[in-house]
């Protein structure tokens, strides 16, 4: 064994808590190195050598690494602990505190000394069942809006605001698209920010306690929120606390009194006077945004003026959770503080990051509850729109995001495949490296959206791509949303309708296990399970031009004496635990296994 590959620490991600008296404990190791992996575990107060074995089970494959975990259950929720790892090679490893060695004693112990105290606070429950839909709720229709010298908005009467879209809408045109929305079966409504803002995209706010005038008023919102709660629907909406826009009250006191200002400790000035051209001179979202000063939230009257807006929000409306954006650039105590405080007024409420890169710093269960789940959505781009990455690569790099995060983590990750940040999806697949005749882009949009809709986490559908919308990168991404039945793709708005009330059918594709099945490199294909006591439901991809027929196995840990297709390819053989499948290109199937026995 490659025993310098061997890795465990006692803390998240490699040991969480999913119970009062249970923990799950990961340990990895170089790839097809170790044959069995053991956990010898007592109370941590009993004399070394007591104890228990539990067998951990291979539960992910990177390219470099295996990953093996298991549930320990202590009746006095304190552990003592050590791995003993045996090699294919016939080796064997004690693993502990002290590192990895021939002699128990030398490698010494891990603790959990108290499961309670190390227990992570989960998401809401309603997060296993959600299916998000994001709305960028812009009202006009043509472009950005004139600025008159006073500095307020008008149209053109080509720019007239619409009242049927989400990007050329309002709240009362939300408000009457609520039918359509149930109707496709979304059950969780993500509003980019629809504060008071100068601009289209509403991320430079200029007053955190009003609606924008052109969206509504504070009863549009209320309309809109308690109709959704009536058709069982949950509303999230967007705060920006890294930055406030210029006409922020306190930024419009600092550019006014300069270091005579109360407020001036509220942002990061280099130097006075306070100018914003010909360079800011003051810090600022991204790169020389004079209009987005960033504020400083470890100000103690910062902190507090946010805190109050978060939860003003949530009493006044009843909204149901909080989209944070740039979350990666605020304090990590600022996020711990708005936790607290949104929990204790109701535990149900959902805390998702805007975070482009690993977050376990911020998924920790002292933070958010999930993230925006760009780094997943980097691998979706890579498999199924441009093709650059194979079925084998899509694997490793799928688990090894995985393996980033806790159980619950995982479950409340809005799982995205585009959003107002990024180019459409169905444009992405343009660029594909196969099929320069025929490169099928709606086939493969359909086999993401599959995906997406039977993984792990919230599934997030960017408002239009369930009737085939396209777009490049901001702001082509943000075009209106496409209402006229003429110009939809009633294929794909159908696709997504049957495999959101198919996920909805079937416990076991919300909430169960993952279990990577097989990878067919030279196919472009693979398979998994979502597992749970007494579901299992096998997915399988056909990511190429062609007609493929694979022959399988049983998922691991399974005898399958029967499979029932329940959507997708219907061909398949299947006999005493094994069996193939035919799938046409770019096509899926999903089945039912029936068990004889787990």
């Amino acid at each position: 064994m490659q025993r310098e590959s061997i890795y465990h620490i006692n803390d998240i991600p490699y040991l969480f808590t999913i119970g009062k008296h249970e923990v799950k404990i990961r340990i990895r190791a170089k790839r097809g190195d170790v044959r069995h992996c053991a956990l010898l575990h007592s109370d941590r107060y009993k004399s070394p050598g007591n104890g228990e074995a539990v067998k951990l089970e291979l539960t992910a494959t990177t390219e470099l690494h295996d990953y093996f975990e298991g549930v320990v259950y202590s009746a006095t929720k304190r552990l003592r602990y050590q791995f003993l790892l045996t090699g294919f090679d016939g080796s064997q490893a004690w693993c502990g505190e002290y590192g990895v060695s021939d002699n128990r004693q030398a490698a010494g112990y891990f603790h959990c000394a108290s499961v309670l105290a190390a227990y992570e606070v989960g998401p809401p429950t309603w997060v296993r069942n959600a299916i998000v839909y994001q709305i960028f709720p812009e009202r006009f229709a043509n472009g950005n809006p004139a600025i008159n010298p006073a500095g307020v908005r008008s149209w053109t009467s080509s720019e007239e605001p619409k009242s049927d879209s989400f990007y050329g809408g309002d709240l009362q045109g939300l408000f009457d698209k609520l039918p359509y929305l149930h109707d496709l079966g979304v059950n969780v409504l993500y509003l980019t920010p629809i504060f008071e803002s100068p601009s289209h995209h509403k991320y430079d706010t200029s007053d955190y306690y009003s609606i924008d005038s052109h969206f509504g008023q504070l009863a549009d919102i209320r309309r809109v929120v308690d109709k959704a709660h009536a058709l069982n629907m949950k509303v999230v909406l967007d705060a920006v606390f890294n930055h406030s826009g210029d006409r922020f009250f306190a930024f419009q006191d600092v550019m006014k009194n300069g270091a005579d200002s109360k407020y001036k400790d509220w942002f990061f000035i280099d130097r006075y006077p306070v100018v914003q051209s010909p360079e800011p001179s003051y810090e600022s979202f991204g790169i020389l945004s004079p209009s987005m000063p960033k504020l400083n939230t470890s100000h103690p009257e910062v902190v507090q003026y946010m805190l109050d807006v978060a939860k003003y929000w949530i009493s006044e409306i009843g909204i149901d959770g909080w989209r944070l954006d740039v979350a990666n650039e605020i304090d990590h105590s600022f996020w711990r503080r708005l936790r607290q405080e949104v929990k204790a007024i109701d535990r149900e409420l959902l805390l998702v990051g805007e975070i482009m890169h690993q977050s376990g710093p911020w998924l920790r269960g002292d933070q958010f509850d999930g993230v925006m789940n760009y780094l997943l959505r980097d691998v979706l781009i890579g498999f199924f729109a441009e093709q650059r990455i194979t079925a084998r690569a899509f694997a490793e790099q799928l688990e090894a995001i995985r393996m980033h995060y806790t159980d619950s983590a995982n479950s409340a990750m809005f799982n995205l495949i585009g959003s107002h940040d990024t180019e459409r999806f169905l444009t992405a697949c343009a660029r594909s490296v196969w099929g320069w005749q025929d490169k099928q882009e709606i086939a493969r949009l359909k086999l993401a959206a599959l995906f997406q809709l039977t993984y792990t986490g919230m599934p997030m559908i960017y408002y239009g791509d369930e009737v085939g919308m396209t777009g490049g990168e901001d702001p082509a991404c943000r075009k209106p949303m496409v209402w006229e039945e003429e110009k939809q793709n009633k294929s794909i708005h159908s696709h997504y309708k049957q495999l959101i009330a198919l996920r909805k059918e079937h416990p076991a594709l919300r909430e169960g296990g993952f279990q990577m099945w097989f990878v067919e490199e030279a196919d472009n294909a693979l398979g998994y399970v979502r597992v749970l006591p007494d579901q299992r439901i096998g997915i399988v991809l056909n990511n190429s031009p062609n007609e493929r027929t694979l022959k399988l196995d049983a998922p691991k840990g399974s005898e399958a004496h029967k499979v029932v297709p329940v959507f997708g390819s219907q061909a398949w053989e299947w006999s005493n635990g094994q069996g193939k499948c035919t799938l046409p290109p770019y096509g899926a199937s999903i089945v039912l296994f029936s068990l004889k026995a787990y």
